[in-house]
């Protein structure tokens, strides 16, 4: 290589090429890693340099010849191509390789408009100095490639028009503390900022998409799901519309409850009209989701809800296939198909399934969610009704096009709405489930709006983050970050705003939060143990019975100093009634491990005293935040030891956690033959979980016949998630046969928003 070649700096100057500078910062990012050769690098760099090279070109350059050598064999090279990243990235926004002091960085920032303001009113230059006491710069190094790349493309303030950016992850770390804490006493609040930050800076804890994003700067809009139920009418109808394109517009994702829109054919104005159906709403509501995008990068997301006994629901279940014409389908979005133990009986005892219009049948719909016994009464009624318009199929053909249409798109998802309801910490009398979100995990109360600005209506938020169960060492580690958590999600509430006062009403009465888990499969790694044989189901016990334990405590700790939650009254908490009192008993067959928490003392202080927040946990698929804390997602197996995923920088590669020491304990998902462990394992969780999982069926075509997949065996599936008392199931992945090693992952949640 010629190395008299020029090269352009970044203020412009013209200088010679200089080998040894490039050799120097290789070696630096290559510090105290294992299995990386700086030469390596240097080689596969050299060969792309040509005359007048902007030194920026130069540095990424460097970090795409590390990045392009991980591989299961050399991990190692995700930390140095991620330290060559920071070095690019700090060079960026500050001019330099150090940050700059933190009250000088923010009050830059707050004057070219990027942070808000209120950092400056909230806090002294003192205590900002105290806040730089904390700061360490040096974890930028912990980072993963793929970790940086999430942070530049997502979370990192920037401009994306220009590219610039202006802060590095500490800066976003700390300030995400300083703003959520800045209510709370100067006496304590320093306190709370340096413990939170070391927990969320060490991958303690892992927070959302919209929390990282936007939390610092003057956009106040952080609740990763948002759930709007839509009645019969089209004041509501429009009143949904215009809440979908407001919370699209502002990073969440959406679940829209369609299911009480009257059946096409049925009488409008007594008979003066016929109704249309619900078709050409869910197209009305897809180009509302899809009307805005997500900072520039995509279209919204939502998934509709609606129950398996509506009258046009076999024209519903092919909404997404790819046969038919664009009149009678509605690809665009994703679908959450609702049932009960009544369908899944009438399915075991070979019988039929009645459809109804929900505007045929009073009270049904309501009791659907509300109360089971009174649903079956009105049902069996209804159907010896003669004067009332009806379809029966039978209930085999039913099932099986709903698992027919779930296994070839992947996106028909599954409600059993009565376990929403009998194992739920909302008193279905007052406050029914109606409805999930996007991703399947969430499970709270919901009205519908009559007008946009409807003060009774409800529009249910739920704010996010997870604990990374990688980084446990003791299960008892749980209490202070849990405190921790909900904490700073409860502070979040008060601090950000709402578009709705729909959404501002419901958030405010019952103060929901989701704390979910990332990096479960490198936990049961970890401690030996797998998905599919059972081994691993004492120990997720344990572990989801500490975690659900220890937020209520905590909860319940801020409901004696700031109060609890205004519609506490409407949670079967207030009751006495805790998880561990309504969960399916039928996971006692399959886990006999004993509760280990003293659940007596904390039910009566719960009912004394009350819980800020009326839900706390909830397992979402976190995808983007798994990658930020170098882990596996959510609670998956792993598709390969090496995750690739696209990004607009290219491909993405990631080392499952510890691969060296542990890759011999790892379970691939493809290596898992059948649902059966996964479900059992999803099923102990949700002993637990006071809202729902994001859960997912898998299967391989090529352990079968001919390559396809027995209908018995999604059905059976389908009936053991129900007996477990499962909640909901999210994606259907079916095995493509491609490369495991560099299978590209989809992309969870797309669309915004529960990716925490």
């Amino acid at each position: 290589m010629n190395k008299n070649l020029q090269v352009t700096k970044r203020n412009g100057q013209k200088d010679r090429l200089n080998l040894e500078k490039i050799h120097r910062v290789i070696t630096w990012a290559a510090n105290n890693l294992d299995n990386v050769s700086v030469s390596q690098v240097e080689l596969k760099s050299h060969i792309q340099f040509y005359d007048d090279i902007q030194t920026v070109d130069i540095h990424d350059t460097l970090i795409k010849s590390a990045a392009d050598l991980i591989s299961r064999e050399s991990p190692d090279y995700q930390y140095l191509a991620a330290r060559l990243a920071i070095f690019h990235l700090r060079k960026k926004a500050f001019g330099q390789f150090e940050p700059p002091p933190l009250y000088d960085h923010v009050v830059r920032l707050v004057e070219l408009k990027k942070y808000d303001n209120q950092l400056l009113l909230d806090y002294t230059k003192e205590e900002f100095i105290t806040m730089e006491g904390f700061l360490d710069h040096n974890r930028d190094m912990n980072f993963s490639y793929a970790a940086v790349k999430q942070l530049e493309g997502k979370y990192l303030v920037q401009n994306r028009v220009t590219n610039e950016y202006f802060e590095s992850p500490q800066f976003l770390y700390m300030l995400i503390g300083a703003c959520l804490f800045s209510q709370y006493a100067k006496t304590t609040r320093m306190d709370y900022i340096q413990r939170f930050y070391d927990a969320v800076s060490t991958f303690k804890l892992s927070l959302p998409t919209p929390i990282m994003s936007g939390v610092r700067t003057p956009t106040r809009q952080f609740s990763s799901c948002v759930l709007i139920e839509c009645s019969d009418s089209l004041d509501s109808i429009n009143a949904t519309a215009s809440a979908i394109v407001k919370y699209v517009s502002q990073r969440a994702g959406i679940g829209v409850n369609v299911g009480n829109i009257r059946a096409i054919g049925s009488p409008i104005r007594n008979g003066e009209a016929f109704h249309t159906g619900c078709i050409p709403f869910y197209k009305y509501f897809q180009t509302a989701v899809k009307s805005c995008s997500q900072g520039g990068v995509r279209g919204g997301a939502a998934t509709l809800f609606y129950p398996l006994w509506h009258y046009e629901v076999e024209n519903l279940l092919v909404l997404k296939n790819n046969r038919g014409v664009e009149e009678n389908r509605v690809r665009h979005i994703d679908y959450g198909v609702q049932m009960n133990r009544l369908m899944y009986q009438r399915l075991i005892e070979n019988g039929n399934i009645t459809l109804f219009s929900p505007s045929d049948t009073p009270g049904l719909y309501d009791a659907f969610f509300a109360d089971q016994k009174r649903f079956e009464a009105l049902y069996t009624q209804y159907e010896q009704d003669p004067a009332i318009r009806k379809k029966t199929l039978k209930a085999i053909e039913l099932f099986s096009l709903f698992a027919q249409e779930r296994a070839g798109t992947g996106r028909i998802y599954l409600q059993n709405v009565d376990h929403c309801n009998t194992h739920s910490p909302f008193n279905p009398a007052m406050a029914p489930v109606r409805q999930s979100n996007l991703c399947l995990e969430i499970a709270l109360p919901t009205r519908p709006l009559k007008g946009i600005n409807d003060p009774d209506g409800e529009i249910a938020l739920c704010t996010l983050a997870a604990f990374n169960l990688g980084k446990l060492d003791h299960l008892d580690e749980l209490e202070d970050l849990a405190d921790l958590i909900v904490r700073a999600l409860d502070s979040l509430l008060d601090y950000q705003d709402y578009p709705i006062i729909a959404a501002q009403n419901a958030t405010m009465n019952r103060r929901p939060l989701g704390v979910g888990v990332i990096n479960f499969a490198y936990y049961l790694a970890k401690h030996g143990v797998r998905y599919s044989d059972g081994s691993a189901n004492g120990l997720t016990h344990k572990t989801f019975e500490a975690i659900q334990y220890y937020l209520l405590k905590a909860s319940n700790r801020l409901a004696k100093e700031q109060g609890a939650c205004p519609k506490f009254n409407e949670t079967t908490y207030s009751q006495g009634i805790l998880p561990i009192d309504t969960y399916k008993k039928d996971i006692n067959e399959i886990c006999d491990e004993t509760l280990h928490y003293d659940w007596e003392t904390l039910r009566e202080a719960i009912k004394t005293d009350g819980l800020r927040n009326s839900t706390l946990t909830a397992l979402m698929p976190s995808e983007t935040s798994s990658q930020i804390s170098n882990a596996t997602n959510g609670i998956e197996p792993p598709r390969g030891y090496v995750s690739v995923k696209a990004s607009k920088d290219g491909i993405l590669k990631q080392v499952v956690p510890d691969y060296e020491r542990l890759h011999n304990q790892y379970e691939l998902l493809w290596d898992i033959n059948g649902n059966d462990g996964y479900l059992q394992l999803v099923a102990i969780m949700q002993k637990f979980i006071d809202q729902s999982i994001s859960a997912n069926t898998n299967y391989d075509p090529s352990r079968f016949e001919e390559g396809k997949i027995p209908m018995k065996l999604l059905l059976k599936d389908l009936l053991t998630a129900y007996k477990l008392g499962i909640k909901t199931l999210y994606y259907h992945n079916t095995r493509d046969g491609s490369s495991d090693e560099q299978h590209q992952d989809k992309d969870d949640c797309a669309g915004g928003a529960c990716k925490i």
